[in-house]
C-alpha cells in the first residue's frame, strides 16, 4: 500500500477514535446535564415559593401556619416556566390528589431506540431526587422535591446526542479531508525521489530534483544525490578495472597463443615430418607401416588446422586493425568451414570505418555469443546482425540469434564464463546487454554505444 493511503488510513482510524470519544463524553455530559437541570429547577422553585411564602404569613398572621401549607397558589404558569423540560416538581407536604408539577416534555425530538435507553440506564443508573427546602428560616415552610422524568431525560440525551454528533462528524470529516490534502501533498516530492531512484537504476546516476521545502525530505534528497555520485564513481571505477582486466586476458590470449604456436606448432611440424620420412621408407617394403604413417600424417594435419583456428580466435582480433565488417566477415567465414549450422551474416550500415576498442568489443561479443551458439545448442542455422544505429543513438546493435531452443532464464542465470565475458566487456564500454526469445530458439542482443 502506497504511503499516502497508510497515512489517510490511520488518520482516519484516529478521527474514528476521537469522534468514539466525543461521542462517549457528550453521552455522559448531556446524562449528567438532567441532574444539574433537576437541581436548578428545585433552587428555583424553592426561592419562588419562599416569597410567596413570607408574603402570605404578613398577610394573614392571624392563621396558624398549618393553615398556610401548602403555600396557596403555587401550581401557577410562573411556576412551570421555572422547570427545566424533563423535570417534574411537587411540594412536600402534598396536598391530597395533587400530582407533580412538570416542565414541558413536548417538542424535545424523536424518541431514543431502545438500545440507547438499556444502555444508557445499565451503565449510568437512574437520576436522583433533588430535595430543596422552601425557607433555611424555618422547616415548617415546607420542602420542594424535583426528579428527573427518565423517559424525557433520556430523550433530551438522546437529542443532544444527535446534535453534537452532527457538529463533531462534519468537524471530524472536514478535518479528515484537509488533513489528507496536507499529506497528499507533502508527500508529493516523493515521486520525483522515486522517479530519480529509477532513473539511477537505469544509468541516469545524476538525476534533477527540485528544491524542497521540508528539512527531512530535503536530507534524502541530498542523500539520493550523494547516493547517484557514489554510484557514478564506482561505475567509472569497475568499468576501468574491467577494462584493465579484459586487457590483462588479451595479453594472457596473446601469450597463450604464442606458446602453442611456438610449441605445438613446432612439435607438430615435426611429426608430420617424420610421418612423412616413414611414408616414403616404407612404401616399397612395408605396406602397413606405410598405412600408418598417412594416418598419422592425417591426424597431426587435422590437429594442425585446429590449432590455427584456435590460434586465430586467440590473438588479437583483425577488428583492430582492419575495422569491423571485414574481421567479422573473416570470423563467420572460419567458422562456416568447421561448423555444422549454417551461419548467416547481416551487416547493416556504416561499418567500415570502425576501429580501435569499439570494433575489438563489437568482435569479442559476436564471437562469444557465436561460439555459445555452436557449442550449447543443437541448432541448424544462426544468424548473426550487427547494425549501426546512425543520429543521436550512434550505437552498435549486435543480435545473434538460432533455432536451437533453449530456455532464456537459465541463459541469464548461467554461471559461465563466456556470457560473463559478454556482460563484462560490455559493462566497460557503457553498454546493455538482453536475452529473449527468438522465433525457434533464443536471441542474444547487445548495444554498444560508439562514443565508447
Amino acid at each position: 500500500m502506497r504511503l499516502v493511503l497508510q497515512l489517510i488510513c490511520r488518520l482516519v482510524l484516529i478521527v474514528v477514535l476521537c469522534l468514539a470519544a466525543a461521542t462517549m463524553w457528550v453521552t455522559v455530559d448531556a446524562y449528567h446535564s438532567i441532574d444539574r437541570a433537576t437541581s436548578a429547577s428545585a433552587k428555583r422553585v424553592s426561592q419562588a415559593l419562599e416569597a410567596l411564602y413570607w408574603q402570605e404569613v404578613l398577610l394573614r398572621s392571624s392563621r396558624t401556619r398549618e393553615h398556610l401549607l401548602p403555600v396557596p397558589d403555587w401550581r401557577t404558569t410562573e411556576t412551570m416556566k421555572l422547570i427545566s423540560p424533563g423535570i417534574c416538581v411537587e411540594f412536600q407536604p402534598q396536598a391530597p390528589f395533587e400530582k407533580p408539577l412538570c416542565g414541558q416534555s413536548k417538542g424535545l425530538g424523536e424518541a431514543p431506540p431502545r438500545w440507547f435507553r438499556s444502555l444508557v440506564q445499565t451503565v449510568l443508573g437512574d437520576h436522583s431526587t433533588v430535595a430543596q427546602p422552601i425557607s433555611i428560616r424555618t422547616s415548617t415552610a415546607g420542602t420542594i422535591s424535583a426528579v428527573a422524568d427518565s423517559d424525557a431525560a433520556i430523550q433530551l440525551a438522546w437529542q443532544r446526542i444527535q446534535d453534537n454528533f452532527t457538529v463533531a462528524l462534519t468537524m471530524a470529516l472536514a478535518i479528515g479531508i484537509l488533513a489528507s490534502l496536507a499529506i497528499a501533498q507533502a508527500l508529493a516530492p516523493a515521486r520525483s525521489i522515486v522517479a530519480a531512484l529509477r532513473g539511477m537504476a537505469g544509468g541516469n546516476y545524476h538525476p534533477e530534483l527540485p528544491r524542497f521545502r521540508s528539512m527531512d525530505l530535503a536530507m534524502i534528497g541530498r542523500a539520493v544525490t550523494e547516493l547517484g555520485d557514489r554510484l557514478a564513481q564506482a561505475t567509472e571505477q569497475r568499468a576501468a578495472l574491467t577494462q584493465a582486466l579484459l586487457d590483462v586476458r588479451d595479453e594472457e590470449r596473446r601469450a597463450l597463443a604464442r606458446e602453442l604456436h611456438d610449441e605445438f606448432g613446432q612439435n607438430l611440424t615435426a611429426i608430420l615430418a617424420f610421418a612423412s620420412t616413414i611414408e616414403a621408407a616404407g612404401a616399397g617394403h612395408d605396406a602397413d607401416v606405410a598405412q600408418d604413417a598417412r594416418m598419422i600424417s592425417k591426424a597431426t594435419a587435422h590437429l594442425m588446422t585446429c590449432l590455427r583456428g584456435t590460434l586465430s580466435r586467440l590473438r588479437r582480433p583483425l577488428a583492430a586493425e582492419v575495422g569491423l565488417e571485414a574481421s567479422l566477415i573473416a570470423l563467420t567465414e572460419d567458422w562456416r568451414h568447421a561448423a555444422r549450422p549454417t551461419i548467416r551474416l547481416d551487416l547493416q550500415g556504416d561499418l567500415a570505418d570502425l576501429q580501435g576498442p569499439v570494433a575489438v568489443t563489437a568482435y569479442r561479443v559476436a564471437q562469444e555469443c557465436l561460439t555459445n551458439a555452436l557449442r550449447h545448442t543443437t541448432a541448424s542455422e544462426i544468424s548473426l546482425r550487427v547494425a549501426r544505429q546512425s543520429g543521436a543513438e550512434d550505437a552498435l546493435l549486435i543480435c545473434v540469434e538460432d533455432d536451437g531452443g533453449g530456455d532464456t532464464a537459465d541463459l541469464a542465470q548461467s554461471p559461465g564464463f563466456g556470457l560473463t565475458g559478454i556482460r563484462e566487456r560490455i559493462a566497460a564500454v557503457g553498454g546493455s546487454l538482453s536475452i529473449g526469445l527468438a522465433p525457434r530458439g533464443v536471441s542474444v542482443a547487445a548495444t554498444i554505444p560508439i562514443a565508447a
